[in-house]
């Protein structure tokens, strides 16, 4: 059946609040929510593969580790596994950590949910119970006033089985109600049910009921879910005694937009999961949420120094891989294949490093790789789309190469020549081994390679210098005397009578490698070579070594091996 013409036959478009003094949209974000962690009861739920005792175990020890105080453990009614997991949770949690199980609002439920949790230093019982007349009318049958009977019958319920009783004094227990597909819910029935809920349970400031209030299936924009969170805040009694938590689910794609614009619109708690799983199209990711705070100069209290090592846990325990263009967490959202892409970063990094400012300002990274555990050597990648930047990147952060733009673009050529001959990317290690295959920039000279055996000054005047130079050619010894107004010119001279060829040296740059006074120099050289048959081409040239001077003898040598490659000389 094809997609309707019509669509709006079938679907009725969501009906906008009617909040005309709205506050949020002037807001900002300038403080962390509490967080709940939900990956072990909601997402594991909606794994194919559920999570194994001990892959649970191991996921629960990180998400302490990561910081999370508030961790939603399991179904403890719906299974002995969840049960006893729950008890595993209950024994070995730190100190300040809450644990939390959820139960329907189902009597025998409830209690067994609450038997689970015997012992616990800190719990939080979340029950819920569908409010819209959707799942009222077709999943339940029940009136609005039975509904709110069975909520409110419900938290006195759990109230008499946990702060009520004098066998659970020892634990601290707060409370948590969800009007669940509460955005698909009259606003003023979720109010009424939540006051009812409310005076059963009595909060205080000190511990307030929490009011989950969750875009169950996400049916709108993230601005009437907005609307929705405001509508509630602004009028639950009480205020002071309430934490408005939020569970946005992703089934338009925006529940993080939902999750950042519910916080300008109160509320105070975010429920979600690592990288965004859960039922559908997943819960709000916490990873994204949280480091999109982060990159706002606002410590999210939670902890992803070693992001590797989340993903890693993540993808082992939920056998779902994270995305490669995940925010912040994908493989590749921090590596640029463009070439326009990698020049910006390439220039942004050496600006950063020359200015020394602790402010990050950089092209295309809106957060420094290196604070979640990444390093600079995957941010650029080089393949066929890659320009001049990526290569001379790569050659810069591993042998310090800072290459002029000439030669930049000529090395590019040679990358991209590469990438297309092998029909993929080139990895660090294969882009450094052409270079210096290319440039001839070996601690070895190769057997077949033109080699500087020696040289010497034979006179030196202001504008006249001779040099006596000696070279290996194919193991045999090649001497020749070259003159010229410097030592560059001088040495170039030798080299036009050693091969028979024209020289002209075209742009010459150097630069030292290191900072200490015992560091080598590099040179970079341009010729232009005409060899017997009248072919001129330009070559760049490369030579390191720890004097000046002969650092640039090298870098001619390296034209003259490459001139030879090229068939240009014999």
């Amino acid at each position: 059946m094809p997609m309707l013409k019509d669509p709006s036959r079938k679907y009725r478009k969501f009906p906008a609040m009617n909040l005309p003094n709205r506050q949020w949209p002037a807001r900002t974000l300038d403080v962390a929510p509490r967080w709940l962690s939900t990956d072990l009861r909601d997402g594991n739920q909606s794994l194919p593969d559920p999570m194994t005792f001990e892959e649970k175990k191991v996921y629960f020890r990180k998400l302490c580790d990561l910081g999370f105080k508030e961790i939603e453990v399991s179904f403890p009614s719906a299974s002995q596994i969840d049960f006893d997991f729950t008890r595993f949770a209950v024994e070995t949690a730190p100190d300040d950590v809450y644990i939390q199980v959820l139960s329907p609002c189902r009597p025998e439920l409830i209690k067994r949910t609450i038997e689970s949790l015997k012992g616990a230093k800190k719990a939080i019982v979340h029950i819920y119970l569908a409010t819209s007349d959707c799942f009222r009318n077709v999943v339940f049958g029940l009136s609005k006033e039975e509904s709110l009977e069975l909520a409110t019958s419900c938290a006195k319920l759990v109230r008499s089985l946990t702060k009520d009783d004098p066998e659970m004094a020892a634990t601290e227990w707060l409370f948590e109600f969800s009007p669940e597909t509460f955005s698909d819910t009259n606003p003023d029935y979720v109010l009424e049910v939540c006051e009812a809920v409310k005076q059963a349970w009595s909060p205080t400031e000190e511990q307030p009921i929490i009011f989950n209030l969750p875009a169950t299936v996400e049916m709108s924009t993230p601005n009437t879910y907005a609307d929705q969170i405001e509508y509630f805040s602004t009028r639950i009694s009480n205020r002071e005694t309430v934490c408005i938590s939020l569970h946005p689910h992703n089934d338009r794609g925006c529940a993080v937009a939902a999750a950042e614009l519910g916080q300008l619109a109160g509320a105070d708690r975010i429920e979600g999961c690592l990288f965004g799983n859960g039922e559908r199209t997943g819960n709000v990711d916490l990873v994204t949420l949280a480091l999109n705070l982060y990159t706002q100069g606002i410590y999210p209290n939670l902890d992803f120094s070693d992001i590797n090592s989340v993903i890693d846990i993540v993808e082992k325990s939920n056998k779902i891989p994270v995305h490669p263009r995940a925010p912040y967490g994908g493989q590749l959202v921090v590596c640029a294949f463009s070439g326009s892409h990698q020049d910006a970063i390439k220039k942004g990094f050496k600006q950063h490093e020359e200015s020394k400012s602790e402010i990050w300002e950089m092209p295309y990274l809106p957060l420094d790789p290196q604070d979640i555990g990444r390093t600079y050597e995957a941010i650029i990648r080089v393949n066929s789309q890659s320009g001049k930047g990526g290569a001379s990147w790569i050659i810069l952060r591993n042998l310090e190469l800072d290459l002029p733009r000439g030669l930049q673009i000529a090395f590019s050529r040679v990358v991209q020549q590469e990438t297309e001959n092998v029909q993929r990317e080139l990895h660090n290690d294969e882009i450094i081994q052409l270079f210096r295959s290319q440039y001839h920039v070996y601690e070895t000279p190769k057997k077949e390679d033109v080699e500087l055996v020696d040289y010497t000054q034979l006179n030196a005047s202001k504008n006249s210098r001779v040099l006596e130079v000696i070279l290996s050619v194919k193991g045999a010894t090649v001497e020749s005397k070259g003159e010229g107004n410097g030592p560059i010119s001088a040495f170039t001279d030798a080299l036009r009578k050693a091969f028979g060829c024209n020289l002209v040296v075209k742009k010459y740059q150097e630069h030292s490698l290191g900072k200490d006074s015992d560091s080598k120099a590099v040179s970079y050289i341009e010729c232009g070579v005409t060899g017997p048959s009248g072919v001129v081409q330009d070559i760049w040239g490369v030579g390191i070594h720890e004097d000046v001077s002969q650092a640039s003898f090298l870098s001619l040598i390296s034209v003259i091996n490459s001139a030879i490659e090229k068939k240009i000389l014999t």
